[in-house]
């Protein structure tokens, strides 16, 4: 039961992660700006974001209920509030303010904290570190996103 409640708490937090970083992007990847960047041939189109984002962020949130309901603590929850804001943030950066440099430091500090959370954790978690690799292997094919935008801009 209480595994339930932390997946349901992680879910609503998640989301509101994607609510909030939809909000600040300020219909970022409609905008001229963003339309006329020079892309990578890769770019995925742009729906499979929602479903890649939606995906990822019901499996993360099971995987973190499990690591809390196993690891529950101070340490666990910092990485997280610092995994939650760089994921923020980077829409504000990256779409509504145009930094594309600061929004590629982002994203790779973002990338390392869930490499960090995929890799210190996966002897307590075992099979279970599964569920985050959506997010680490998206992460990084937004990287990439990002630096073909920095590179090639």
């Amino acid at each position: 039961m209480k595994l339930l409640k932390y997946i349901a708490v992680f879910l609503v937090i998640n989301f509101g992660a994607l609510a909030i970083g939809g909000w600040l992007m300020d219909n970022g990847p409609q905008t001229e700006w963003y339309r006329s960047l020079n892309q990578a041939p890769w770019t995925p189109p742009g729906w499979a974001f929602g479903v890649a984002w939606t995906s990822i962020m019901i499996c993360f949130s099971i995987y973190m209920a499990y690591l809390y309901n196993l690891k529950p603590g101070n340490k666990v929850l910092s990485l997280f509030t610092v995994q939650f804001v760089l994921n923020v943030i980077w829409n504000y950066i990256f779409f509504n303010q145009h930094f594309i440099g600061i929004g590629l430091l982002v994203i790779i500090l973002l990338t390392i904290v869930v490499a960090l959370f995929t890799f210190s954790n996966k002897e307590v978690l075992k099979a279970k570190t599964i569920m985050i690799l959506p997010y680490l292997i998206w992460l990084c094919v937004a990287t990439s996103l990002n630096g073909y935008i920095f590179f090639n801009n």
